[in-house]
């Protein structure tokens, strides 16, 4: 299979030449084939969603198992009833407040819905993207869109066309390249029941903002262990392994001078080893890589967590293709979007 790159010119999105390619993009999908687009978080692989056929050829691309369900993404409200049979309150008070935007909500999956977008369940994860090359292809489509992310199953997610193509060239239709994505981690993805909200998955939108909304008890779903996984996942992004680099990814931990230190260790054992390792290092870590030859990718201000998970991805990826066998990465407070930093590496970790 042929897979097209179709770009959009950054600088002018609303060119007759980008115009052209959304289009092409959005023919590909009504057709029944596979659409590899960005959005706010990662770049996602689409298909009709009320399409079941269309589905089936995104699990194949990806490897994907049947048991992980995929999100649906839709262009407008009015789409919303095509896909879910109902809402409730906390679930209303959650999409005015971050739709569009990186929040997928379980919802009632409508009849329309087939079995295979949800791997069986009665409920499907919905969201309404911000970006606005994913509102131009949708609202172009005119159908709702089922897209994880657009890289092979348990890989790292991609945040340009360039990672997809790493990835799914020639098992996809087609890539709509619209650059870097803005914020490089997955959407939250929230149980929004009437008595209280359950994350499923940490991400962009925080647990604090959450709560903030709903005004009732919001709590953090465990992930699903490896021995679970012959079942259906609740929600997409619950497997233990995920968002794995091909080198073994080590992870420390610690506050302040004794994380500096736990770095600082970590590199003398990897050394002492005579392993070719990299490391994600923050602006402020500089000091540890004294005396020390790792690949280094630069992270970003250890004070600022969206700059860190906007180059995530991209650091993982970029120190897997120096050809490391090792990743050293220092874990991220427990706070804000910190949470799902700490989600993401510690998935990857546990890919080994």
């Amino acid at each position: 299979m042929e897979t097209l790159r179709l770009k959009i010119h950054a600088s002018n999105p609303d060119s007759e030449a980008s115009r052209r390619s959304i289009e092409q993009a959005a023919k590909i999908l009504r057709a029944g084939g596979t659409v590899a687009f960005p959005t706010e978080t990662v770049y996602g692989l689409g298909a009709n969603a009320l399409d079941a056929e269309a589905v089936q050829k995104i699990f194949v691309a990806k490897e994907r198992p049947s048991w992980d369900p995929l999100i649906v993404h839709i262009g407008e409200p009015s789409m919303l009833t095509r896909v879910s049979a109902g809402t409730n309150a906390n679930a209303r008070q959650l999409m005015d407040a971050f739709w569009p935007g990186p929040l997928t909500l379980l919802l009632p999956r409508s009849v329309e819905v087939p079995a295979v977008v949800t791997a069986g369940l009665s409920r499907v994860g919905v969201r309404m993207p911000a970006h606005p090359i994913t509102r131009a292809l949708l609202q172009a489509a005119g159908v709702p869109v089922a897209a994880p992310s657009a890289n092979r199953f348990g890989r790292i997610s991609p945040t340009s066309a360039e990672h997809v193509a790493e990835d799914l060239a020639g098992r996809i239709d087609a890539i709509l390249d619209g650059g870097e994505t803005t914020h490089g981690v997955e959407s939250t993805v929230v149980d929004a029941g009437p008595d209280g909200c359950v994350i499923y998955r940490p991400g962009v939108i925080t647990r604090e903002q959450i709560a903030a909304v709903c005004g009732s008890p919001v709590t953090l779903r465990e992930e699903m262990r490896e021995e679970d996984e012959a079942q259906a996942a609740p929600s997409p992004g619950m497997g233990e392994r995920h968002y794995a680099p091909r080198a073994r990814l080590v992870l420390v931990g610690g506050e302040g001078p004794q994380q500096m230190q736990n770095l600082v260790q970590a590199l003398r054992d990897h050394d002492a080893a005579g392993q070719s390792v990299g490391i994600m290092l923050p602006d402020s870590f500089r000091e540890a890589m004294v005396g020390h030859k790792a690949k280094v990718y630069r992270w970003g201000r250890w004070d600022d967590a969206a700059e860190l998970a906007h180059r995530l991805y991209a650091g993982l990826r970029w120190l897997d293709a120096a050809g490391v066998t090792a990743i050293v990465c220092p874990m991220p407070r427990a706070e804000g979007i910190g949470v799902a930093l700490r989600d993401r590496l510690e998935r990857a970790a546990a890919a080994r």
